[in-house]
């Protein structure tokens, strides 16, 4: 093997698996500097709080993928949480959003809240598709209405005394928390979709040339629209995975958690300029912004600087992206 094919598998290499090396170089970092950060206590509560905006970067990472964006996520959450919070909570609760509302199952409420962010996400898509309407400014009034109807649903008081059904998907099962649980299960399920099904071939082509997938036969609209409505999907399941862990949710629940799971799917390669993306660079995407934040806070560095520190790696990881597919455009 000569010189030159040498530097072009390592160039490969470090194409394919930098991330986890990424990954692999904070976490002995962080060891280094505080060998608690290994302790599985905190191990535990690092996946357990990338889990929520995890989720959240699955349902992101098809509409990156198929060139679009969607600013409203973290206000869906909310909004979707609302509704399915109110509609679940327990029966002997003082401060019920709906006191004579008739005794139903907790799970009939799940299902709703999940249904209207699969809407609010199917209405998000459907203005893009439809309309024309760039999905950064459309996405951007979704997200302004869903915080105003999330204050408005209960005059800005959020909702607690939530049912155990709930409650069971923020629990610990066995040592291993439920919604790192929910969060593999919804992995592997965007995983089959992407790569298996013609809702993740659709993506792709459109994200990867809009106009070529038109004229092989793909119906661009309804493709688009699948992939926001999956959007919300993934925002009403980390809903109900938040207020199972927080065990009540607030109007402004999920602030600014569409940008962290942005962050995520971009730091794990998914392309700003569409069609290329995978689930596991999603993945691997949170466990950075989680291990980051954590190893940061452990080693008392300032909120502030934390901040500057996430978006100089988002930065960077946009540039890499920009400069490593620029000859495939």
């Amino acid at each position: 093997m000569n010189r030159g094919t040498k530097k072009l598998n390592l160039r490969q290499i470090i194409s394919d698996y930098g991330i986890v090396v990424v990954l692999i170089l904070m976490i002995i970092i962080f060891t280094l500097i505080n060998p608690r950060f290994l302790q599985a206590k905190n191990l535990l509560a690092i996946i357990t709080q990338s889990s929520i905006f995890g989720i959240i970067a699955l349902g992101v990472t098809p509409i990156i993928i198929a060139k679009g964006i969607d600013l409203s996520l973290g206000s869906m959450l909310a909004f979707s949480g609302m509704v399915m919070a109110s509609l679940a909570q327990r029966s002997d609760s003082l401060t019920k959003t709906f006191p004579n509302l008739p005794a139903f199952s907790p799970i009939i409420g799940i299902l709703i809240g999940l249904f209207v962010a699969v809407l609010a996400g199917s209405i998000s898509g459907s203005l893009v598709a439809k309309t024309g309407i760039p999905a950064f400014i459309a996405t951007l009034g979704m997200q302004t209405i869903l915080r105003g109807g999330s204050l408005l649903y209960t005059s800005g008081r959020p909702i607690s005394d939530l049912s155990n059904t709930i409650l069971f998907f923020g629990k610990d099962l066995g040592g291993i928390p439920a919604p790192f649980i929910v969060y593999l299960i919804m992995a592997i399920i965007t995983w089959v979709l992407l790569n298996y099904t013609r809702f993740g071939s659709d993506a792709y082509a459109i994200g990867g040339n809009i106009h070529a997938a038109e004229v092989s036969g793909i119906n661009v609209p309804k493709a688009q629209v699948k992939v926001f409505a999956y959007g919300g999907l993934m925002c009403g399941v980390a809903a109900l995975v938040f207020a199972g862990r927080v065990g009540s949710i607030h109007p402004a629940a999920a602030t600014d958690f569409e940008l962290t799971a942005i962050a995520a799917t971009t730091i794990g390669g998914t392309s700003q300029s569409g069609g290329i993306g995978t689930v596991g660079g999603a993945v691997i995407g949170a466990l950075i912004l989680g291990v980051l934040r954590n190893g940061l806070t452990m080693i008392n560095v300032d909120g502030y600087w934390q901040q500057i520190v996430e978006g100089m790696i988002i930065i960077g990881a946009v540039v890499i992206d920009m400069r490593k597919n620029v000859g495939k455009r």
